[in-house]
């Protein structure tokens, strides 16, 4: 049976070092809407040019536009086995859509793998993390924290928080998260498809909990 999973939960739940992992032990392709944007540009197809003119001129790639590049990669023979989507859908109105291009391209439909945070772990899990300008080299005071304080093991350069990084920041990022995509897990627990595993463990087992999950 085809593993076709979207990945969900709050910024900074981990979503994107599970989808690589998982997407690795599944053999699936973890695709992002950020991937499939650059893939579809990469190639020249007619979506991805069109794509490229808008984000060439500073604008936002509308959700038409989006759809059929979304539609244009679950369709590629590399998906048949299933796919790991991360950060697609965010909203009902996308979710619609996923089903529709589904139901279009004879795919399955997908299960989706909530990661649960609390916001205040968020919150200090996303604020103890410090940035390299110079190689991008990434630490997080708690968990992985430079051998010297505020120094990059690398090459030497201070360390520096972004401002994304910053609490007031990750508040806002949380209350659109909440507002947008949080009700997503309603939708998919309604069809039975939703599965919730806690993401405020170490990475190997948030792993582990989610391959307990889809079986």
């Amino acid at each position: 049976m085809p593993s076709n999973i979207v990945l969900l939960g709050p910024p900074g739940a981990g979503k994107g070092t599970v989808a690589k992992e998982l997407s690795a032990r599944l053999a699936v392709p973890h695709i992002s809407t950020g991937d499939m944007l650059r893939e579809a540009v990469r190639e020249g197809t007619p979506l991805g040019l069109k794509a490229k003119a808008v984000m060439d001129s500073g604008g936002l790639v509308s959700d038409e536009l989006l759809t059929g590049i979304v539609k244009e990669r679950l369709a590629k023979a590399d998906c048949a086995p299933g796919f790991l989507l991360d950060g697609y859908p965010r909203n009902l109105s996308q979710a619609d859509i996923l089903d529709g291009i589904l139901r279009d391209i004879g795919r399955d439909g997908v299960r989706a793998v909530e990661l649960d945070v609390a916001d205040d772990v968020i919150v200090s899990r996303l604020g103890s993390r410090r940035s390299c300008p110079s190689c991008g080299a990434v630490y997080n005071l708690v968990s992985t924290p430079p051998k010297s304080p505020g120094v990059c093991d690398k090459c030497g350069a201070g360390l520096v928080q972004r401002d994304d990084d910053k609490e007031s920041v990750i508040r806002e990022r949380l209350r659109v998260y909440h507002e947008k995509t949080a009700p997503l897990s309603d939708r998919f627990r309604q069809r039975g498809s939703l599965l919730t595993v806690p993401g405020d463990r170490s990475p190997a087992e948030v792993l582990s909990a989610v391959e307990r999950a889809i079986g």
